[in-house]
């Protein structure tokens, strides 16, 4: 009913930026929170940053100052700008987003396939 799509992610040296973006299709009344999480290879999925519909940020501390969440509430899409990127931020990212799909229906959490980010030299 819902889809997610990431894009943005590649390999990147040590001190290199990229940007991720995930768009939103489907039937979609309204968006509540986005967020993106990331796992890497053996851990456990995390919260990477948040953003409310109303534009408001949240991040984890190990990426708070280097990423930036925005998103654009006429297109469905949200982005992650990561700047002074680590090694450690190598993970495969996933969007997730939480969808009003209809005004007689609960919200609902939907999920995006993941995007890989490299951080390596």
């Amino acid at each position: 009913q819902v889809q997610l799509v990431e894009s943005g992610g590649g390999l990147v040296q040590p001190g290199g930026s990229l940007r991720l973006s995930c768009a939103a299709s489907g039937s979609i009344r309204s968006i509540n929170d986005m967020n993106w999480y990331r796992q890497a290879p053996g851990k456990q999925r995390e919260l990477v940053a948040g953003i409310t519909s109303g534009g408001n940020p949240n991040y984890a501390d190990s990426v708070k100052g280097r990423f930036t969440i925005s998103r654009d509430n006429t297109k469905n899409t949200v982005y992650l700008q990561m700047n002074s990127l680590k090694p450690e931020d190598t993970a495969v990212y996933f969007c997730n987003a939480d969808v009003v799909t209809s005004w007689l229906r609960p919200v609902r959490s939907y999920w995006g396939q993941g995007t890989q980010v490299t951080v390596s030299s």
